[in-house]
């Protein structure tokens, strides 16, 4: 199938790589010149484990191009995903401006039957807004359908979740945009949820939201744990247990960060606003998440007892591992909330330190964990990065002025570090001895 992917950020780039590696030939388009550019000469400007082998593969095979011309790609594609950013307005609200713009440049390119599907994250009610601007910037009577078609993609895992998603949902109103979707995703085997627009708009926001408050209630049963000396681990491990549960998204640490669960908290309060209910949960988990970094944050002044002039090492940038993203990530507020009180921060990250170069002044970047750790008061986790879990302890223990770690992500056995010498702080885990 011809398709195109309006808008060739984090989600459109693996789209439309990964609809390309099913067979299709695909259209990625963006109206940034220079990102353009870029991909062209297969050098994307995100970090995806995967991405850039599946870009130049599906380049080379012909199945994939990049466009910043958006008539090219309405009127070589019978289906078009429009994949641009719906970032957060002061107000919480997403900013459609950029889902408006394609909507109407769509409609003034369109000659012939189009399925136009939203893939960006929007608000409910979306759908119809995309269609009635179709409708009144449309230059003759072509018709066409709107879809929705929300992504579930984890970054550092994007390219498997497309490729093995738990579900797909497709929010359709004829049964031409269903057949479509249908036969598009065929290939992939996956469970199909097919509803309607509203519908399928709403489990996009509704998951992330749900998703969000179930990693806040477990920050918050963690500060129990610390005032009684229960470990958050062995709750956690017991909670997750029960089917009705599950394991996932019970680890206690920093909270969540990331381009997703904070704009889609944030949206879904709002839209929630706009139609006469207060989601007060929703507002209790931001909250909730706001309070897990000023709570590391003491953690680590009482540790210190003084911050200022203290050297302190950081490892982990990114918001989570296996991704250079920094958007919303813990690691840029701790480091701003520790640097205001005097400290100087040495920090580590294997991929998201070109980015924090950008928002982070008067910080040593270090090439290792070790060089982060030399001649430190402390060394803070910050992103579980797989690496840090491999560390030689009594190298670090050497490096660091005392051995003291301060863990926000809990990736350590707290008795293991004790029985090395080190003073080891965590979130919500019984101390040992």
């Amino acid at each position: 199938m011809n398709i195109s992917i309006i808008g060739s950020g984090y989600v459109g780039l693996v789209t439309g790589a990964c609809f390309a590696e099913l067979g299709n030939k695909v259209i990625c388009a963006d109206n940034d010149n220079k990102k353009i550019a870029l991909l062209k000469k297969g050098t994307i400007p995100i970090y995806e484990p995967g991405l850039e082998e599946l870009l130049a593969k599906n380049i080379k095979k012909k199945r994939l191009k990049f466009t910043f011309n958006i008539k090219e790609a309405v009127s070589d594609s019978k289906v078009i995903f429009i994949a641009v950013g719906t970032p957060s307005l002061e107000n919480g609200e997403a900013d459609l401006t950029g889902i408006e713009n394609v909507a109407r440049n769509i409609a003034i390119n369109m000659t012939q039957y189009r399925l136009i599907v939203e893939k960006s994250t929007v608000p409910v009610e979306t759908g119809e807004w995309v269609k009635r601007t179709i409708q009144i910037c449309i230059r003759s009577k072509v018709k066409f359908d709107v879809a929705s078609n929300p992504e579930f993609l984890r970054e550092g895992q994007a390219i498997n979740d497309f490729m093995h998603p738990d579900r797909i949902v497709i929010g359709v109103e004829s049964k031409k945009a269903k057949e479509l979707i249908v036969s598009l995703y065929k290939p992939l085997n996956a469970p199909l949820v097919i509803t309607d627009i509203k519908s399928a708009e709403l489990i996009k926001h509704a998951s992330n939201s749900f998703l969000a408050t179930k990693i806040s209630f477990i920050n918050a049963v963690s500060h129990i744990c610390d005032k009684v000396g229960a470990d958050i681990r062995e709750v956690a491990f017991g909670m997750g247990l029960d089917k009705r549960i599950g394991q996932a998204f019970l680890d206690a640490g920093l909270g969540y960060g990331g381009s997703c669960f904070p704009k889609d908290l944030d949206a879904f309060i709002k839209i929630s606003e706009k139609l006469g209910y207060s989601f007060e949960l929703l507002k209790a988990a931001k909250e909730i998440n706001r309070q897990q970094q000023a709570s590391f944050l003491n953690k680590t002044k009482d540790a210190l007892w003084i911050i200022k002039d203290k050297t302190i090492g950081i490892l982990g940038l990114s918001f989570k591992p296996n991704t250079d993203d920094i958007r919303n990530a813990p690691s840029i507020d701790i480091i701003k909330a520790l640097q205001e009180e005097g400290a100087n921060i040495r920090a580590y990250d294997p991929s998201a330190m070109p980015k924090a170069k950008e928002v982070l002044d008067k910080v040593i970047f270090c090439k290792d964990p070790y060089d982060a750790c030399r001649g430190s008061e402390c060394l803070l986790i910050i992103t579980e990065w797989d690496e840090f879990k491999e560390l030689d302890f009594l190298k670090v223990k050497k490096l660091l002025k005392r051995p003291l770690i301060i863990d926000g992500r809990n990736i350590y056995e707290p008795g293991d570090l004790e029985k090395l010498g080190f003073t080891y702080i965590s979130v919500g885990r019984r101390k040992h001895g």
